[in-house]
């Protein structure tokens, strides 16, 4: 199939298939003699395995870790959950680190009046970069 339909049927953009193969993730597709690229099933199965990676939050260097131990019959499971287990502290951390900023937001909504008059805290808390009240 050409770049086209493998963007339709794996839910990428060609231009990220474009990329994929650029930066190794996806091997080179073959070529048409007009120089199209043509990918296989093989491809496709390779891309949602990418694209999941990726919906779940994997950089694209771990991305290239787990495609390692993917197509690696002989590799350890245990180095799979190491790596899982690495990013699932990694996205707890941006977890508590979201809640911090929708904590300090919501203190700043709270302490603003809302009203006509110019005065807010919001934007002094901006202006300040946050020290200083």
């Amino acid at each position: 199939m050409n770049i086209g339909q493998a963007a339709k049927n794996s839910g990428l953009s060609a231009k990220m298939i474009r990329y994929y193969e650029s930066i190794g993730l996806l091997q080179a597709a073959t070529r048409t003699d007009s120089g199209y690229r043509v990918y296989s099933a093989n491809d496709l199965h390779t891309l949602a395995f990418i694209k999941r990676s990726r919906d779940l939050g994997f950089s694209l260097e771990e991305v290239g870790k787990l495609l390692t131990l993917w197509q690696d019959r002989g590799r350890a499971s245990a180095d799979v959950k190491a790596l899982a287990n690495k990013h699932i502290i990694e996205l707890n951390q941006k977890i508590e680190e979201l809640a911090g900023l929708r904590d300090t937001l919501q203190d700043l909504v709270t302490h603003c009046q809302g009203n006509d008059r110019p005065d807010c805290p919001i934007l002094r808390d901006l202006e300040s970069g946050g020290c200083c009240h």
